[in-house]
């Protein structure tokens, strides 16, 4: 079977791996700040966790119910992939320690140390007891195990010291889970010297069994599989947010996928482990890392000024969009002209007042909008209870599915619908995952929209740190489609039509194929033919065939993928004129866009989809055509851009490696950066425009 996979496709889940080394790329690079460095191994630890907990747990999942699947992209079955995916945790594993050994070096060259009780002074030590007797000690539950006590179970991705304890001549197992609620870093000598809580607790640990000897000890972590489905037992729920709710007690008790330990991996200790939770060695992993990173995102709280000067990237505000600026009214600017944000260098903040608007606005009759993910504090929501309590129709879809997002969904959503919104739940097969709202409006009988379309979320806080595109529009025709798309998705019509959008499930992969099908036909007939598409991850195999189908016609197909990408480029007479590009760096790649065509030809959409299977055949997504060519030009300029970034920017090669750009004859560029200072520019220049107004208005009167 192996004989027939074609040569340019390579699995997804190494090609994960890979885009995952890249991050670790960027801890390890001398150029980005300190601080940025460790948070880029933070970032690694907890890609790589949710990695092993749905894609590794659906591997381990498909063993039980088919051993002998064969992934058609590499040929290898599920227990093949997954002894790949181990030793190649083990190679990374060891390059995170080692980034991390040379970042905490660096610290404590720079007056920061990372340090253990036992290297305290006395001073410093008093200090550290004190803070365990009274903050870390009563919240301490250890525990001898034996018959009459046997190992408890251990939720996910906590952190637990299991020792091997010695009691009048016997041999026991003790577990001390560390508590969730201790603070996961203590800060000795005016905060100039940091110790982990559970470092503190394993120095200390021999003073909770004080009739025991303790012959060895490991803190140790567990991740659990997370690919939590629905059975019948749930289903028969007849709430959707109390099936959600059962579901989400279960993701705790999933079988171990990984286990994770700061002490040695062939002790005793690790032996009885991997027995009672039936866990491989090769499951198993050795750590010099702290198990648990969520402590960096505090950090620069603990910064003195020139601290963060030194540590951090210098601190980046979102702009006013030039399109926005001096206008009090969104709703006038939209009716006038389409509006494209660029986050995060753009402020989301005229979308808020869009809809805060619409929520007081006489004519508004109706606001209607797909969420998949939310801040904790979310403005937006804030704005659509007004709306409702205003007398407006408020329509919600919120998917409880969004992975890790589901409790927030559902307080949310009984947020909403206390308020009088409207809440509706989608589909059980499918996620919706599209980004639409949109605002109708009533005057003198006439109906129009205001349509926003998106390719991010609507989260306040991750559109700060996520690149997305937004557009909003008064066209008439998406406006008319938006309308279409929500009356469809209230009666679980998946198979609508519509002029102006591309909808998945139903016809966004055909449409895709027809735009890459007309390239392929100019090719062939001799004129010039691209396809440029930016996306997170491309998997899906039909596209991966057409595209290859495009390259042997001798059409240009670049493609900007920050993940994994499945399709091998470069390959004579298969792939050669398809290159690909992957960029890491300051804020996550998040936009997507299709783009066919060049000159007065070119097509751009914008879309909420990848080209993945499950976002073209079993999920809801949109992608909407920039209609304006402006807003075409300057999406263009932003992938040139991109594409000329030869400090973050990686290309894959025909062997599957990425490797640096290499743009000879010009100066470094960092995409991002450049983006920043774009953005601030055009604030400026609207500053400008506006105080100019200003004065001239001043002088009139």
């Amino acid at each position: 079977m192996e004989q027939n996979l074609p040569s340019y496709t390579q699995n997804r889940e190494l090609s994960w791996l890979k885009f995952n080394q890249r991050v670790l790329e960027e801890a390890a690079d001398r150029t980005v700040p300190l601080y940025e460095r460790l948070k880029f191994v933070a970032i690694y630890s907890s890609n790589l966790d949710e990695f092993y907990m749905i894609r590794v747990g659906s591997l381990a999942d498909s063993i039980l119910y088919d051993p002998t699947l064969i992934d058609k992209r590499s040929g290898m079955t599920a227990q093949e992939q997954l002894q790949k995916i181990y030793a190649q945790t083990e190679v990374l594993s060891r390059r995170r320690d080692e980034i991390y050994r040379q970042i905490k070096e660096e610290f404590s060259h720079a007056g920061v140390e990372f340090t253990s009780y036992k290297k305290l002074s006395g001073v410093e030590k008093r200090q550290a007891k004190t803070y365990f007797n009274q903050e870390v000690l009563p919240l301490l539950s250890p525990q001898i195990i034996d018959l009459t006590h046997p190992l408890p179970h251990i939720p996910n991705k906590t952190m637990n010291i299991v020792l091997l304890l010695e009691k009048e001549g016997k041999q026991y197992f003790g577990l001390v889970p560390i508590p969730a609620r201790a603070e996961r870093v203590l800060r000795v000598t005016n905060q100039r010297k940091l110790l982990y809580v559970e470092r503190l607790v394993y120095d200390l640990v021999e003073e909770l069994f004080p009739n025991c000897r303790v012959l060895d000890k490991a803190t140790i972590t567990i991740t659990r599989n997370a690919d939590i489905q629905m059975d019948d037992e749930v289903m028969g729920q007849s709430d959707y947010r109390d099936r959600m709710k059962q579901l989400l007690k279960k993701r705790n008790s999933l079988a171990p996928v990984k286990l994770e330990t700061m002490q040695k991996v062939d002790s005793t200790i690790i032996r009885y482990m991997q027995e009672q939770l039936e866990i491989i060695p090769e499951q198993t992993f050795r750590s010099k890392t702290p198990l648990d990173m969520s402590f960096v995102f505090k950090m620069p709280s603990w910064f003195t000024k020139g601290q963060k000067e030194n540590f951090c990237y210098s601190p980046y505000e979102p702009c006013q969009a030039l399109a926005v600026a001096g206008q009090r009214s969104m709703t006038r600017l939209v009716r006038h002209k389409d509006v494209l944000l660029h986050y995060p260098y753009h402020s989301m903040e005229p979308f808020l007042r869009l809809v805060e608007e619409a929520s007081r606005d006489k004519s508004v009759v109706a606001i209607k909008i797909t969420i998949y993910r939310l801040a904790s504090e979310a403005k937006l929501v804030e704005h659509l209870c007004n709306a409702a309590e205003n007398g407006k129709e408020v329509v919600v879809i919120m998917e409880l599915r969004a992975r890790f997002d589901e409790q927030n969904n559902i307080d949310f959503s009984n947020m909403l619908e206390e308020a009088g919104c409207k809440i509706y739940y989608g589909f059980e097969d499918y996620k919706i995952h599209s980004k639409i709202c949109l605002i109708t409006y009533k005057q003198n009988d006439s109906i129009s929209y205001i349509t926003q379309i998106g390719t991010g979320n609507y989260n306040e806080k991750t559109a700060k740190l996520y690149t997305d595109f937004s557009l909003m529009t008064a066209h008439k025709g998406i406006g008319t489609d938006a309308d279409a798309f929500f009356r469809n998705m209230l009666v679980s019509n998946l198979s609508g039509s519509y002029e102006h959008l591309m909808v998945a499930p139903h016809s966004m992969k055909n449409k895709i194929f027809d735009q890459i099908d007309g390239e392929i036909q100019k090719a062939i007939d001799g004129q010039s033919a691209r396809v440029l598409i930016k996306m997170n991850s491309l998997t899906e195999v039909d596209t991966i065939h057409k595209l290859q189908e495009a390259s042997c016609a001798g059409v240009e197909v670049i493609l900007i993928i920050r993940g994994i990408c499945c399709l091998i480029p470069d390959i004579a007479g298969e792939t050669e004129n398809i290159k690909v590009v992957s960029l890491v760096g300051k804020y996550l790649e998040h936009h997507r866009v299709y783009a066919f065509g060049t000159g007065g030809d070119l097509r751009v959409y914008i879309s909420s989809a990848d080209c993945m299977t499950r976002n073209l055949t079993r999920r809801v997504e949109i992608a909407a055509p920039i209609l304006d060519m402006e807003l075409r030009k300057e999406i263009m300029a932003a992938l040139d851009l991109i594409l000329k970034d030869n400090l973050k920017s990686r290309v894959l090669r025909n062997d599957g490696q990425y490797v640096p750009v290499v743009i000879e004859n010009t100066h470094a560029i960092d995409a991002q950066i450049a983006f920043e200072q774009q953005a601030q520019a055009q604030e400026k220049k609207g500053q400008g425009i506006l105080r100019g107004l200003m004065c001239k208005f001043s002088n009139r009167e």
